[in-house]
C-alpha cells in the first residue's frame, strides 16, 4: 500500500488551448506534448510492463501470427488487475483533456488497452475504432501515450483529417482487408495524412472514435510499449449492437447493461468531473 500512496496520482488538471480544442473537434486528432512528466512515466511504466508481460496471450512467434497479431501484445482493463495500473487508468488529469477536447462535461472510462509493439512487429491496418462499440453518440476518445521515447521511424500512429465527421465509412474490423479498403478511399478522396513523429514518453495523441488512422511497424530493436484509454461522454446510451463485433463488446466492457441503458457498468466509472 505505501508504494502506492507515493505513486503521482495525476489527478491535478491542466488547461489545454481553445485552438487545440478547435482542432480536435476539426480534424478528430490532437498531440498534448508532456501530458505526463518524466518522473511520472518512470514510476508507472515497469509495472504496466510487468501486467503486460504477465498476460500476454501470444503463443506462436512473431512470422507466424496473422496481420492483427503482428500488430501488437494486446491487454485490455489494466486499471481491473492492478491497483497501480487503477491509479493511472482513473487520473483525473488524462480525463479532463478528454473532456475539454470533445467539449463535454464529463467522462467515463469505457475501457483502456496496453498496446505493445513488439521489435519486428508489423503495421496496424487503418480502421475506425467505432464499428466496435455499440455507443449511441459521437462523443467518444481514446488517448494513446508511449512510456517510452518512440523515435520518429515508429512515430505516432497515422490519422486522416476530418474524416470522424463522416462516422461509419466501411465496417470492416481492423484486418488486411480494412488497410485496402480504407488506403483506397483515403487515396481516392487525397485526404490528409497527418503523423506526429518522434514522441518523448509522456507525450499524448488523442483521436476521436470515428478518426481513420493506422500505426507502422516497428523496425527497431525496442518494444513500442503504448498505453490507451477510452473514453465515452458521461450519459451516452448503449445502441442496438448490428454486429458481432459490437455484441462482443457490450458483454465485455459493459457487462449486465442493454442497448437504451446509460454506458454506466461498474467497469464505466466517471472519472471526470
Amino acid at each position: 500500500m505505501s508504494k502506492l500512496n507515493n505513486l503521482p496520482d495525476m489527478n491535478d488538471t491542466i488547461v489545454i488551448s481553445q485552438e487545440q480544442q478547435q482542432s480536435y473537434r476539426r480534424d478528430g486528432h490532437a498531440m498534448i506534448r508532456g501530458l505526463m512528466r518524466q518522473d511520472e512515466v518512470s514510476s508507472y511504466r515497469n509495472l504496466i510492463s510487468d501486467i503486460v508481460r504477465e498476460h500476454n496471450y501470444h503463443t506462436k512467434p512473431l512470422h507466424e501470427r496473422d496481420t492483427y497479431g503482428k500488430a501488437f501484445i494486446q491487454v485490455g482493463n489494466l486499471w481491473k488487475l492492478n491497483p497501480i495500473a487503477e491509479k493511472f487508468v482513473l487520473a483525473r488529469r488524462f480525463a479532463k483533456v478528454a473532456a475539454d477536447l470533445m467539449g463535454v462535461s464529463g467522462v467515463r472510462i469505457y475501457h483502456d488497452q496496453a498496446l505493445f509493439k513488439e521489435p519486428g512487429g508489423g503495421h496496424t491496418p487503418w480502421h475506425q475504432d467505432q464499428i466496435y462499440w455499440p455507443l449511441n453518440t459521437n462523443h467518444t476518445i481514446t488517448l494513446w501515450m508511449p512510456l517510452v521515447p518512440v523515435p520518429a521511424e515508429v512515430g505516432s500512429m497515422r490519422f486522416v483529417s476530418g474524416t470522424h465527421h463522416n462516422g461509419y465509412i466501411s465496417k470492416q474490423e481492423i484486418s488486411d482487408e480494412s488497410h485496402k479498403t480504407f488506403k483506397d478511399y483515403i487515396e481516392g478522396k487525397g485526404l490528409e495524412q497527418i503523423d506526429y513523429g518522434a514522441l518523448d514518453a509522456g507525450d499524448a495523441t488523442f483521436h476521436s472514435g470515428w478518426t481513420l488512422h493506422s500505426a507502422p511497424g516497428n523496425p527497431t530493436a525496442n518494444m513500442r510499449e503504448v498505453m490507451t484509454i477510452i473514453y465515452v461522454a458521461d450519459g451516452t446510451i448503449i445502441s442496438e449492437p448490428d454486429s458481432n463485433a459490437r455484441k462482443n463488446d457490450l458483454a465485455q466492457w459493459l457487462p449486465g447493461l442493454r442497448p437504451g441503458d446509460i454506458a454506466a457498468s461498474p467497469l464505466n466509472p466517471l472519472v471526470y468531473p
